[in-house]
C-alpha cells in the first residue's frame, strides 16, 4: 500500500463534512459495493453476512486501527429495535492486509478485492424482521481517498432463507473463531473419524469391563446358532439405533449441557460408582446375580414368541452405563444437533456407534468361546474375580469426579492412590493363589500366564507408591485426581526449600495483580498463577501488558489432567505460562460455586439464566468457541479478542510451546 499525500487525505476528509448525508454520498466516488445476506443458525440465532467487493487499486481500511491513527475506521451501527439482539460484535471474516503506511509513521489494516463481515444476532420476535444500519468507512487508492458508506438492511425471515445461502453464510461465519470440523470435511471423513472415536471409547473405564457382562448374557440364551446369530446382530444394531436416535434426540431437546450432566453432576457418577461396585462384589463370588421372577416370566414369554426384547434391554443397558465416559467424545456432536445441524450428527453418532457395537456384537454371536470352558472354578472364575478387582479399582475413578466436582474432599490424590495400592496388591496375591474366593478351584502350582499377570500387577503397585509422595505418574494421569488435592508433595518441598536457600535472585513472589476470585476452592497446577474469572485475568493482561491463556477444563477431564503432566509440566511450557501470560482457567463442570445475581447471564445460545460458575463457564464457551469438549485452549489480546485459532487436547509438548509462540507474536504485531 503506498503512502497518500496528507493535503489530500484531508481534502477528503473536509469535502465529506461539508456534503449532506445520503444524497451527496451518492455523488461521490465509491469503489466499494456491497451484498447482504442473512442464514439461520437455530431456531433464534441468526448471522447477517457483509461482503465488500472492492475495485482494483483501492483499499478499504479495517475497523481496527491504531488510536491515534487519523484514517477512518469501517463501522457499522445498527438501529436498535426490541425484536433482535446483537451476539458480540461485527466479525472480519476476511483477514485484512496489514502493512506500515509511511506517510502515517504506523501499521494499519486494510482489505482489498473482497471483504466478508459477519454479525450473529438473536431474534426475539416470532414474525419476520427487517434489521437496518448505517455503513461508514474509507477507501484509497494511490491518488485520492473516499469516504463512503450507506444504510444497510435485512429481512430475517426463515421461509426465504434459502439452503445454498445458509451453507454459505454460515461456512464463513464459522471461521469467526477458527474453522470447523464439519465445515471443511465430507460426511465420509465425519463418519471414520467418529468411528475412531467409538474404538477410542471402547477402552474408558465405564465401556470395557461391560463387555463379559454381554458374554455372560449370551451364554445363557438357547436358541438355535442362525436365531443366536440374529438376536446378536439385532443387540449390536440396537446399540448403534440408540446412540443415533436418543443421541440426536436428546441433542435438540436438552442440548449439549446433558453430556455435561451425565460426566460431572455427582447423580450419575455416585449411580456408576454403586454399580461398579455391586459388579465387583457379584465377581467376587458375594451373590449370584439372577433377575426377578416377573422379569423372568416375560422374557420366557418373549422367549416363547421369538421376542428380541433381551438384547434390546442389554443394549440399553450398556449405552446408559457407559455414557458418563462416551459423554464428552461426543459432545461436539451434541452442539451441533442443539445447533440445528441434523445431518452431521447423524452421520457421526452412527458411526461411533458401529465401532462402539463392533466387540460387543462379536462376543454376543459368539458365546461359545467361553461356553466350552468350565463355568464355575477355574481359569473362568478367576477371570471373573481379576474383572471384579478391576471394576472395583475403575468404580473409585466415578466417585473422585464428583469429589471433585463438589469439592467435598473425600477422595483426594493420597487416598484414591492408597485404594489402588492395596487393591491391586491383593488382585496380584489372589493371582499367586495366596487368596481364595468363593467359587475358586485350589492352585496346586502357578502357571506361567497368572505368574506374568501377578509381575505386572505387583509391578504396577511399585510404579504407584512413589505417587504417594508427589511422583507425578504421568501415565496414569487422567484417572487420577489431580495434583493438586494431593496433601504431602516432596517435590514441592523440596522446591521450596531449594528457593530459600537458593542464592540467586529470586522471581517476584507473585505474578498477578490481584488474588483470585474462587481461590478457595479452584487452584492451577504446577504453581501457575492465575485467575478463574475470565474479566478479572483480562483486567490484569491488560494492566501487565500480556495475553491472555484461557483454559477451559474440569474436574472430571480426564485429557485435561494428562495434558497438565505431560505437556504442561515441560520446563519450557511452563515458563511460557507463568512469564509471558496471564492465565486464566475456566472450569465448566464446577456445581458449588454461585454466582452473585449481577453477574448472572442470560445464554444466548438456549435462552436459559446461568447462576452458577460452570453453567456460565460452559456457556461461554459453546457461544464464543462452538465447542462444549476439554481441555480447550484460546489465546486472548486484552481486549478479549481471539489471536490465533484455538488449540485442544494433543500431547505433542513442541506443537503446544510453538503454539504458545505465535500467540506471542501476535500480540507483540498487535500491540506495536
Amino acid at each position: 500500500m503506498n503512502s497518500i499525500k496528507l493535503s489530500v487525505f484531508l481534502s477528503a476528509i473536509l469535502f465529506s463534512f461539508s456534503l449532506t448525508n445520503t444524497p451527496a454520498r451518492a455523488q461521490m466516488v465509491d469503489p466499494v459495493s456491497w451484498k447482504y445476506s442473512v442464514a439461520k443458525v437455530t431456531d433464534s440465532i441468526y448471522v447477517l453476512q457483509f461482503t465488500a467487493s472492492i475495485e482494483p487499486t483501492w483499499h478499504m481500511y479495517s475497523q481496527f486501527l491504531p488510536k491515534d491513527c487519523p484514517a477512518v475506521p469501517l463501522s457499522f451501527t445498527f438501529t436498535q429495535s426490541p425484536s433482535f439482539q446483537r451476539i458480540d460484535s461485527v466479525k472480519e471474516i476476511t483477514v485484512p492486509h496489514e502493512e506500515m503506511d509511511e506517510m502515517f509513521g504506523m501499521k494499519i489494516k486494510y482489505f482489498a478485492n473482497e471483504a466478508v463481515f459477519a454479525q450473529r444476532i438473536k431474534v426475539l420476535s416470532k414474525t419476520a424482521i427487517t434489521i437496518t444500519g448505517e455503513l461508514n468507512y474509507q477507501t484509497c487508492d494511490d491518488k485520492s481517498c473516499s469516504l463512503g458508506g450507506g444504510d444497510f438492511s435485512f429481512t430475517v425471515d426463515p421461509g426465504k432463507t434459502t439452503a445454498a445461502q445458509t451453507d454459505a453464510v454460515k461456512k464463513n461465519s464459522s471461521e469467526v473463531e477458527g474453522p470447523s470440523d464439519g465445515s471443511k470435511k465430507s460426511l465420509w471423513a465425519l463418519f471414520w473419524i467418529a468411528f475412531g472415536g467409538g474404538l477410542i471409547a471402547l477402552l474408558t473405564p465405564c465401556v470395557f469391563p461391560m463387555i463379559p457382562m454381554t458374554v455372560s448374557f449370551f451364554m445363557h440364551e438357547k436358541d438355535s446358532k442362525r436365531k443366536s446369530i440374529f438376536k446378536a446382530f439385532f443387540f449390536g444394531a440396537s446399540i448403534v439405533g440408540i446412540f443415533t436416535v436418543i443421541g440426536t434426540i436428546v441433542a435438540l431437546i436438552f442440548g449439549p449441557g446433558i453430556a455435561n450432566f451425565l460426566s460431572t453432576h455427582w447423580i450419575p457418577n455416585v449411580l456408576f460408582f454403586l454399580i461398579f461396585i455391586f459388579f465387583a462384589a457379584w465377581f467376587f463370588g458375594m451373590f449370584e446375580l439372577t433377575l426377578p421372577n416377573w422379569m423372568i416370566s416375560r422374557s420366557d414369554q418373549q422367549v416363547d414368541k421369538g421376542g428380541w426384547g433381551g438384547p434390546f434391554f442389554m443394549a440399553f443397558t450398556t449405552v446408559l452405563v457407559s455414557f458418563s465416559c462416551t459423554g464428552p467424545i461426543v459432545g461436539t456432536v451434541l452442539v451441533q444437533s442443539a445447533g440445528g445441524e441434523i445431518l452431521q450428527p447423524i452421520i457421526s453418532m452412527l458411526g461411533f456407534g458401529l465401532a462402539f457395537a463392533l466387540p460387543f456384537t462379536l462376543f454376543a454371536i459368539f458365546p461359545s468361546w467361553l461356553q466350552s470352558m468350565p463355568k464355575s472354578g477355574g481359569w473362568l472364575n478367576s477371570v471373573k474375580v481379576v474383572l471384579g478387582f478391576v471394576e472395583l479399582a475403575l468404580g473409585l475413578k466415578f466417585l473422585s469426579i464428583a469429589d471433585q466436582t463438589y469439592h467435598w474432599g473425600i477422595l483426594d490424590r493420597e487416598v484414591y492412590l492408597a485404594f489402588w495400592i492395596v487393591i491391586f496388591t491383593l488382585m496380584g496375591f489372589y493371582l499367586l493363589g495366596k487368596i481364595k474366593f468363593k467359587h475358586d478351584s485350589d492352585v496346586p502350582y502357578v502357571g506361567v500366564p497368572r505368574l506374568l499377570l501377578a509381575i505386572i500387577t505387583f509391578s504396577f503397585v511399585v510404579y504407584l507408591i512413589p505417587g504417594m509422595i508427589g511422583a507425578p505418574l504421568k501415565a496414569l494421569a487422567g484417572y487420577l485426581p489431580p495434583e493438586t488435592t494431593h496433601d504431602f508433595d516432596l517435590r514441592k518441598v523440596i522446591r521450596e526449600n531449594a528457593a530459600v536457600y537458593s542464592t540467586q535472585p529470586q522471581s517476584p513472589v507473585s505474578t498477578i495483580c490481584e488474588k483470585p476470585k474462587y481461590a478457595d476452592k479452584l487452584e492451577l497446577p504446577h504453581g501457575i498463577q492465575g485467575y478463574f474469572d475470565l474479566d478479572q485475568g483480562l483486567s490484569c493482561a491488560k494492566e501487565r501488558n500480556k495475553p491472555v491463556f484461557v483454559d477451559f477444563t474440569g474436574h472430571g477431564c480426564v485429557n485435561c489432567r494428562e495434558m497438565e503432566a505431560r505437556v504442561w509440566e515441560d520446563a519450557r511450557v511452563l515458563k511460557r505460562l507463568k512469564e509471558d501470560y496471564v492465565v486464566v482457567a475456566l472450569y465448566v463442570d464446577d456445581k458449588t460455586i454461585q454466582l452473585p445475581e449481577s453477574e448472572w447471564i442470560t445464554s444466548t445460545y438456549d435462552g436459559k439464566v446461568k447462576k452458577t460458575l460452570g453453567k456460565k463457564n460452559q456457556d461461554f464457551q459453546i457461544t464464543r468457541f462452538k465447542q462444549n469438549t476439554q481441555p480447550q485452549y484460546a489465546l486472548l489480546n486484552t481486549n478479549g479478542d481471539l489471536m490465533i485459532p484455538t488449540r485442544s487436547y494433543d500431547l505433542d509438548v513442541d506443537a503446544f510451546i510453538d503454539f504458545l509462540d505465535r500467540g506471542i507474536a501476535e500480540f507483540a504485531k498487535q500491540t506495536k
